[in-house]
């Protein structure tokens, strides 16, 4: 018997994917399908692979946006002290981010480091730009004044002025708004004068360098107007014996000989000597009378330099319980003579005086401690010149004790430096005086003799 056939399924039809793009890989679009080549078959009900949300560990992450806060930072770091190289990492880095807000920053200290470094010119070139973007710096503006006077040059003089001109505009246009809080209205006052006094000197010497002389007159005469200053005076004279007017320039070089130097506008006295006496000589021939002249000059510029009125006080007293002392708040007078019986203490200062400035606090401390007792009495004795400038400083200080005028009895006392601490007994003897400041125990040794004045003690 014949067996049968073994029977066998019919092959299914193959099929054939999908046609692809040029190089793109086959994917199954049903389960049980053929997978992209190299990878396992995907079977029926498997679901599909999740795609990582980050990257293969093979594949590179996207550079990180540099950052020009910390590029700034880390070029200065990397400077260190080496100013050279501080200057070129910072231009470097104002080719890499040209508009960075921090540009002032950058330029000013480019032109820091080029002082440094003596480069006037990079130095010159940084400075304008911060003037471009900071028009109403009048430091920078004089700066730069200053470094296009270098150069010497007609067209760097020519913007040397313009710029000290924006700067005096800027001055004589500033009202009293700007006045800072801590700032009297005195002090700030006399702060614009010397301002105006400076740049217009300034500008008159531009103006001189350019040789538009008259222009320069003007402007020297008005420095000089303001205040008084030995620079302006020889500037004056100068273009006067260039003019011929050697009567005048004679009259100029004797006021900047007899001036002293302040403001911060020194003269070379011996220069002056040298014109003078040259000058002098062509005039009268030899220099006798030049003696008398200077003599007479700096007597005529003492006189025009104190008060119209100028009381002695105190005159004749030879006792210290004779003395009566200007109180600064205008009230009636202090007269020691009815301190006589109580411990007195006093602090001899000025104004210019650094060191009291510091003594200041812990006398004050002291003076605290005593306030309940009525037998000792504290004064802060102001020994200055110009009394002008005591109330704008005893008020940007604020100064608590009573503040009076030495009136004499600094001279009485032989007050030879300052601050200058004492304290007399009930019978005006001196028990206690310190001359400098040392603040180590300062309070401390002033309450003991304080203390042993009180009891009686030598």
């Amino acid at each position: 018997m014949a067996q049968e056939a073994e029977k066998k399924p019919a092959p299914k039809p193959e099929q054939k994917p999908a046609p692809t793009q040029p190089g793109q890989k086959a994917v199954p679009t049903q389960p049980g399908k053929t997978s992209a080549p190299g990878k396992a078959p995907v079977k029926p009900g498997t679901p599909a692979p999740v795609k990582p949300s980050r990257p293969a560990a093979d594949t590179p992450a996207p550079a990180a946006k540099p950052d020009p806060e910390a590029e700034l930072q880390k070029a200065v770091i990397e400077a260190g002290n080496d100013r050279a190289a501080l200057v070129g990492k910072l231009e470097e880095y104002l080719k890499r981010y040209p508009e960075t807000p921090h540009k002032p920053e950058v330029y000013r200290a480019i032109v820091e480091a080029s002082v440094q470094l003596r480069e006037p010119k990079r130095a010159l070139e940084y400075a304008e730009r911060y003037v471009a973007l900071r028009p109403d710096d009048a430091a920078m503006l004089l700066f730069a004044v200053d470094l296009l006077e270098q150069a010497g040059d007609d067209a760097s003089l020519r913007r040397a002025v313009g710029y000290a001109t924006r700067v005096l505009d800027r001055v004589e246009k500033s009202g009293v708004e700007r006045k800072p809080a801590r700032t009297s209205q005195e002090e700030w006052e006399a702060q614009q004068k010397r301002l105006q006094m400076s740049i217009y000197l300034v500008r008159g010497r531009l103006e001189m360098e350019r040789k538009n002389y008259d222009a320069a007159v003007a402007d020297l005469d008005k420095s000089y107007r303001l205040q008084a200053n030995a620079a302006a005076a020889l500037r004056l004279g100068e273009i006067a014996e260039l003019r011929g007017e050697r009567e005048k320039a004679i009259e100029q070089f004797l006021v900047a000989f007899v001036l002293p130097d302040q403001f911060g506008v020194p003269v070379d006295r011996a220069e002056v000597r040298r014109k003078l006496g040259n000058l002098w000589k062509q005039v009268h021939g030899n220099e006798d009378g030049l003696g008398r002249r200077l003599l007479e000059t700096y007597d005529k510029a003492v006189a025009e330099s104190k008060p119209a009125v100028t009381v002695e006080r105190n005159t004749g007293v030879k006792e210290l319980y004779g003395f009566e002392l200007r109180r600064l708040d205008g009230g009636s007078a202090v007269k020691l003579g009815e301190a006589k019986g109580k411990i007195l203490v006093l602090n001899f200062w000025a104004t210019w005086c650094l060191p009291c400035r510091e003594l200041e606090p812990l006398f004050e401390k002291v003076e605290r401690q005593y306030a309940g007792p009525a037998d000792v009495m504290f004064l802060a004795v102001n020994t200055d010149e110009d009394e002008a400038l005591v109330k704008p400083y005893v008020v940007r200080e604020k100064v608590r004790s009573t503040v009076v005028f030495a009136d004499g009895l600094d001279q009485w006392m032989k007050i030879a430096s300052i601050p200058t601490v004492m304290v007399l007994d009930r019978e005006g003897k001196i028990v206690y005086r310190a001359s400098g400041f040392a603040p180590e125990g300062f309070a401390e040794a002033l309450s003991q003799a304080i203390e042993k004045a009180r009891a009686g003690a030598s």
